[in-house]
């Protein structure tokens, strides 16, 4: 080939889409890729949702990345505004999901998992995108036979178990990643358990931080895979950098029960450690009372019967797959949880 036209040719420029973009995960992928001079856009779904990511962004001194964003208005559940925001586009991290254990939420929680992702994966589709990335869940994995066995990329859904309705929509929003992928697109999938990181205190692992500040008192040994959720966006990244596809990966730094995570929270805050066991006869009291109070005033649940019988369950992750993929080391969650706890009471005096 002539070198006068191989100097000529047009350099290959990728457009970067991201859902979910004002949530934990999407806020911190957007930190690290608009830090790396990637050309980023993101959907949201109105102006007031955006502050919690500038506040991010503003938190480490970022806020000129954040002005380099290309921010699209739109919902995934609003086909137009996915063509609009698809225009242009060569990859996609997907990481706008609906996270209710409220069982009254049920329809909206199918809908936004399950339809959003599917419009999502259409698009995809439709637009011929080189690579996707979808943000499952641990709790999209399939079912073991005996509580304490080991989780992996492998193990089966049981459809005949119990599963709540945050599993099933996730397990849902993955079938629609997997049909695609069967219809040509390049996909993988991370099945990450429960994230830590800066901001966001009003939900997930942030409402964990704020429970304990205020007094956590009982506890169980059930356990769960825990992870921080910058080591959640780098193996993103990673995985889409990489030839990988049409994989799932899980993201567990760590496999601890509630009370190591209880009292390494409560170590961080200056609080007491959780001191009462919670039995499985206690849950099981505590998610009816937990409804009768709801059904009498209104009040958003705060114990439900699936959250009752999570508690107790034991469960181990397995995240042989990831490291043998990526030759990636995970933060211990100890330290971490030290720094967070010190960001988390720092971020509540500034108010």
């Amino acid at each position: 080939m002539d070198k006068h036209y191989i100097l000529l040719m047009p350099k290959f420029v990728s457009m970067i889409l991201i859902t979910g973009g004002t949530g934990l995960v999407g806020a911190h992928l957007l930190l690290k890729l608009s830090e790396a001079g990637e050309n980023i856009r993101a959907l949201y779904r109105n102006a007031d949702t955006l502050t919690k990511t500038k506040n991010l962004f503003a938190h480490y001194g970022k806020e000129p990345f954040f002005d380099t964003i290309n921010w699209v208005q739109g919902d995934i559940l609003d086909v137009p505004s996915l063509e609009t925001a698809f225009t242009g586009v060569t990859h996609v991290y997907h990481c706008a999901a609906f996270i209710t254990f409220n069982p009254k939420e049920e329809e909206q929680l199918r809908k936004v998992n399950i339809e959003g992702t599917a419009n999502m994966v259409n698009c995809a589709l439709a637009f011929g995108i080189h690579k996707f990335c979808h943000v499952s869940s641990i709790a999209a994995l399939g079912d073991t036979i005996n509580n304490g066995d080991t989780i992996t990329e492998e193990t089966e859904w049981n459809p005949e178990r119990s599963h709540n309705d945050y599993a099933i929509s996730k397990y849902g929003a993955e079938m629609e990643v997997w049909r695609a992928g069967q219809e040509g697109l390049n996909v993988v999938v991370v099945n990450p358990g429960v994230i830590f990181g800066y901001g966001y205190w009003q939900q997930g692992s942030g409402a964990i931080l704020r429970t304990v500040q205020k007094g956590q008192y009982f506890y169980t040994f059930g356990k769960c895979g825990f992870i921080a959720v910058e080591d959640v966006v780098n193996c993103m990244v990673l995985l889409m950098e990489s030839s990988k596809t049409g994989e799932r990966y899980i993201l567990i730094a760590e496999n601890l029960t509630y009370k190591e995570m209880l009292d390494d929270v409560a170590e961080g805050l200056g609080k007491s450690k959780p001191s009462m066991y919670a039995t499985h006869l206690l849950t099981s009291v505590g998610w009816r009372v937990d409804w009768l109070i709801s059904k009498l005033t209104g009040k958003k649940r705060m114990l439900t019967r699936s959250m009752a019988q999570s508690s107790h369950a034991t469960d181990v992750y397995d995240t042989t797959k990831i490291k043998e993929a990526l030759g990636y080391n995970f933060a211990p969650l100890k330290p971490y949880i030290k720094v967070l706890c010190e960001r988390f009471k720092a971020a509540q005096v500034r108010g």
